[in-house]
């Protein structure tokens, strides 16, 4: 754990990463993750502190949130544009509904419908 915080790696890249840190013990990295959480804890505080850095998987977690954030602000953006498209066809249908029915009239009514009266708004 120190030889990657003083930068002085030598079986491992050198990255602040408990893959490096398991490089640097010769173990298995699950052994590091599965068995010894308060090591991978210990070192990733250690990183913070004395390094004054954040962890590349901090990292990488940040960037995917921040890219996630941005997805659903279009998504919202998109499905408002959506919602207004919608609106704006119905109230198409039912003009051209409309003039269809003044283009061919009261015949086409069949016998069992009443038509309403027109309002003069």
């Amino acid at each position: 754990m120190d030889r990657l915080l003083t930068g002085q790696a030598i079986a491992s890249n050198g990255s602040l990463t408990v893959v490096a840190l398991a490089a640097e013990a010769g173990v298995h990295r699950m052994a590091i993750l599965k068995r010894h959480v308060d090591l991978k804890n210990e070192f990733y505080e250690r990183v913070r502190t004395e390094t004054r850095q954040v962890p590349e998987t901090e990292k990488r977690l940040r960037e995917t949130v921040t890219k996630l954030k941005k997805t659903i602000a279009n998504q919202r953006v998109e499905i408002e544009e959506l919602r207004q498209q919608v609106t704006r066809l119905a109230l198409a249908s039912a003009v051209l509904t409309q003039q269809r029915g003044e283009q061919a009239g009261c015949a086409s009514v069949p016998d069992n419908v009443v038509p309403f009266p027109r309002s003069t708004i």
